[in-house]
């Protein structure tokens, strides 16, 4: 069977030291210390990871695709269920090895805890002699660590992600559930930009790790990786995951004295979530020890605002440019010339020619008059009085026939939001091709799990225009209404109470006719209700939008 293509990182496949801390001092600048390792598992003898290969099937139902890790005896895979018809995550070990047990209570522990921000534990099976675990397969998502081979995230990425994987594990450890793995590999980035959790409580289990303080544990890891996140440096001395460790002999530099412009906030934020009793490069706070600490930490921070989306570059016309001197560096792009009429003929037969042509124009304006008076007479003299072209008794002009409108740009519209919609398949909504789609980021229920009142996308028609009706087609039956800007507004509006909601609808393919005149430049197609999608969830998919006038 063909392999299915996924883009989820396999990180897990290099063994991963748990979150060093840094000397307990009192400054930023200590050096930095080993840390305090877990306490491992006691010795056991080496064991042999079953003999499996792509194409075996577990359960009559799981074929396996790719082998990713096979370490300590256990191996993990990317398989298919075929009975969903979905891909997922394996991580299967012999029945007899020393983790099985405690691997199996580690993931129904996690599979009860049921959080969208981890990675979901989906089924636990001891057959015969395996023991196999089945958890969710992002295909769309990419690790942290494959983010940060890029460079570091810009600073409202990295508050996004500490903010959410802080969260996540607050929720965790109220239910009792640590990860101590939490490294770049295990936090993926989906496409909606939501930050998910992968190998709670089962990452460790598998490879026998335990520890005396798992809050502070897992609050130091976090640390590490908003520091990773805003420098591309792992905080420690030695290289890991892909980053180059800190100079040796220096000790524990805030973020924002190894790269420059890295927001302060955050920074403070990292060097108080790691071992560093809360020294900071300008001042001392009480460190963060647990993730709930930390979370409530990130939250403090005023709001750090999504870098803005460039506009268009507009050029005027050609015959408004002011000229630019020759030779600048904002010139235009010099255009051919237009050749002006050819002279006129000379001497005797261009006079010959001009007045040859002022005849045939007197002999047309008789003619036409004749014609006229010839018609008029048919009628019996009687003329209707004309209406003046395009108006009705004094009424506005007329506009020219129905027909479609192009939609200039558009921009995903979240603002009871964060995180944004997916802007960047936000053109496939309008590419004339109904096999693409835009859609937003999943929720729990149809109603954004009680989150939000809905999200849509801005159309920009470029100028206000007439709008008779809009023509939405959906994947799923998805409810929807379309709200309108001041025919006024210039700039796209930020704000949901700029729109008026001038219609509604329901279904897959909705046309929403206003009931009264609209126009406007700036439309927003409003989703109130999700569809259901295969894996449980809920997201809205705009395939296709069409704007009559």
């Amino acid at each position: 069977m063909d392999a299915v293509p996924s883009t989820e990182s396999t990180e897990p496949l290099e063994p991963v030291a748990p979150a060093r801390s840094a000397a307990t001092g009192k400054t930023a600048t200590k050096t930095a210390a080993a840390p305090p390792a877990p306490a491992p598992a006691p010795a056991r003898p080496r064991i042999t990871a079953p003999d499996l290969h792509s194409g075996h099937k577990l359960a009559r139902r799981y074929q396996l695709a790719e082998c990713v890790t096979r370490v300590d005896g256990f191996s993990s895979w990317r398989a298919v269920d075929e009975k969903l018809r979905r891909a997922v995550g394996v991580h299967v070990l012999p029945a007899d090895h020393p983790q099985a047990r405690p691997v199996m209570a580690a993931a129904r522990s996690a599979a009860l805890l049921g959080d969208p921000r981890f990675v979901q534990v989906l089924d636990a099976v001891e057959d015969n002699d395996l023991v196999y675990v089945i958890h969710e397969w992002l295909p769309d998502a990419t690790s942290l660590a494959d983010l940060l081979r890029n460079g570091p995230l810009e600073p409202h990425e990295a508050y996004q992600m500490v903010s959410q994987v802080a969260q996540g594990m607050a929720a965790a450890h109220r239910e009792g559930l640590s990860h101590l793995r939490l490294d770049p590999g295990a936090v993926l980035r989906t496409v909606s930009g939501q930050y998910r959790i992968r190998g709670l409580a089962v990452a460790a289990a598998l490879r026998g790790l335990k520890s005396d303080r798992p809050r502070r544990q897992d609050t130091e890891a976090i640390g590490a990786l908003l520091y990773a996140s805003l420098t591309q440096r792992w905080p420690y001395e030695d290289d890991a995951h892909g980053l180059t460790g800190l100079p040796k002999g220096v000790g524990l530099i805030a973020p924002d004295q190894v790269r420059a412009g890295i927001h302060r906030g955050l920074s403070e934020v990292a060097m108080r979530a790691l071992a560093n009793d809360g020294a900071t490069a300008s001042r001392e706070e009480p460190p963060c020890t647990t993730p709930e600490e930390l979370a409530k930490t990130v939250a403090a921070i005023p709001r750090i605002r999504p870098p803005e989306q460039p506009q268009p570059a507009y050029r005027p016309p050609f015959f408004q440019q002011p000229p630019a001197p020759p030779g600048s560096a904002g010139a235009p792009r010099q255009t051919a010339a237009i050749p002006g009429p050819p002279p006129a003929l000379p001497g005797r037969t261009g006079q010959v020619l001009k007045w040859a042509v002022a005849a045939l124009v007197i002999v047309a304006i008789g003619l036409g008059s004749w014609q006229l008076a010839d018609t008029l007479q048919s009628r019996g003299g009687h003329t209707a009085t004309p209406t003046p072209t395009g108006q009705k008794g004094g009424q506005e002009p007329t506009h020219a026939a129905s027909g479609p409108i192009s939609i200039v740009t558009a921009k995903d519209f979240d603002p009871f939001g964060e995180d944004g919609e997916n802007p960047t398949k936000v053109k496939l909504a309008y590419d004339g091709d109904a096999s693409t789609y835009w859609e937003t980021s999943w929720y729990n229920d149809a109603h954004f799990g009680n989150l939000k009142p809905g999200v849509g996308l801005i159309l920009d028609l470029g100028s206000a225009k007439h709008i008779s009706s809009v023509k939405v087609d959906f994947l799923g039956q998805t409810s929807v209404n379309l709200l309108a800007a001041p025919a006024s507004a210039a700039t796209m509006p930020t704000s949901f109470d700029d729109f008026t909601k001038v219609a509604s609808g329901q279904g897959t393919e909705v046309p929403l006719t206003p009931s009264a005149k609209v126009t406007s430049r700036y439309l927003l197609v409003w989703l109130t209700t999700l569809p259901p999608t295969s894996d449980g969830h809920f997201r809205g998919k705009v395939s296709e939008i069409h704007v009559t006038g």
